[in-house]
């Protein structure tokens, strides 16, 4: 299991970055918001889901991020250079919490959910969580969290009952994450 930090500052294709951490409290969201900007990197970053091939990390690109306190998943909000959104990526995890810097964390258990701004939707990675459980890198009440977990984010999904992707929209279109307080970092 991988614990990941909002800021990414070990992530070794971005070269040049701005991170900002504000904690939320209100009826919408309660949690931290993060927005990670990128202004140089060596490679560009390619996924593919279903047939469709994107760009998800480039110059220009932001991805606002979201770690819902008291849930088992982190969301993430993938923007190009014009302010479009690419996708939406759901990480499945076991625990979130901060870093006495202020950086937001998570450890991935290894499902998750991407979502294409055409509705598209896929679970990812199961053969990684079967093959952790097979390891013994992870327990077997891990394992049921995760399918459990990711069970009840697809349903929310299915219901139109997941209020990342409206959320996410609003928040990077009115520069939400520019207001303060936040902790802010490259």
């Amino acid at each position: 299991m991988k614990r990941k930090f909002g800021d990414r500052a070990n992530w070794r294709r971005i070269t040049q970055r701005q991170f900002k951490s504000k904690y939320v409290e209100s009826d919408r969201f309660t949690g931290y918001v993060t927005l990670y900007t990128i202004f140089a990197l060596r490679d560009p970053l390619w996924k593919t889901y279903g047939g469709h091939t994107f760009r998800i990390a480039d110059k220009g690109y932001t991805w606002l991020q979201y770690y819902p306190k008291g849930c088992r998943y982190v969301v993430t909000a993938m923007f190009d250079d014009k302010g479009e959104i690419v996708e939406w990526y759901i990480d499945v995890c076991k625990n979130q919490g901060i870093t006495d810097q202020g950086v937001p964390w998570f450890d991935d258990l290894y499902l998750d959910i991407v979502v294409l701004k055409n509705g598209e939707v896929f679970l990812m990675d199961e053969d990684e969580l079967d093959e952790a459980l097979t390891k013994g890198d992870i327990t077997v009440k891990d394992y049921d969290m995760a399918m459990e977990t990711a069970r009840e984010v697809l349903d929310a999904i299915n219901r139109h009952q997941f209020p990342y992707f409206e959320m996410s929209l609003e928040h990077f279109r009115s520069g939400f994450m520019d207001s303060e307080p936040f902790r802010s970092g490259g």
